[in-house]
């Protein structure tokens, strides 16, 4: 099993960044490995909600498609993947500090399958350090 947690302080209010970082049409800004994000269903975000995305990790494209599972509007998103070589969870929750800081958390966790599963320990690493750069780069989005 792979369980990757980041977060991060954002000079923002909690508003602004749960509802960018909730929006699948903005992922491939501040997503590192997001190429695209391709609604499945009618918007808005609500519980069951499909969104296909394409990215690449560790030098290979893929395709998945992620469903909404819970969706509390500015406070937690949980979408999850059952197919491809990697089934995956992915959780952002969100936390006012004050008015204008808002603490995100960006938790990854899944069991990788077939091919995938070979690279366990390796991919764990990878991925948390894709993460920091995609906390990072959301950050450095919302704070210009």
């Amino acid at each position: 099993m792979v369980d990757v947690f980041t977060e991060i302080n954002i000079r923002c209010p909690l508003k602004k960044v749960s509802e960018y970082a909730a929006n699948p049409e903005n992922a491939p800004e501040w997503y590192v490995n997001i190429d695209s994000a391709e609604w499945q269903t009618q918007k808005p975000l609500a519980l069951g909600s499909r969104i296909a995305f394409k990215a690449q990790f560790l030098g290979r494209q893929l395709a998945y498609v992620y469903e909404i599972a819970e969706f509390n509007p500015g406070q937690k998103l949980v979408m999850r993947t059952a197919d491809g070589p990697f089934p995956m969870e992915t959780t952002y929750t969100w936390e006012a500090i004050d008015d204008n800081l808002t603490k995100m958390t960006l938790r990854n966790k899944g069991n990788p399958t077939g091919f995938s599963k070979l690279f366990t320990p390796f991919m764990a690493s990878m991925m948390k350090k894709a993460n920091i750069k995609d906390l990072k780069k959301i950050k450095n989005l919302l704070e210009s």
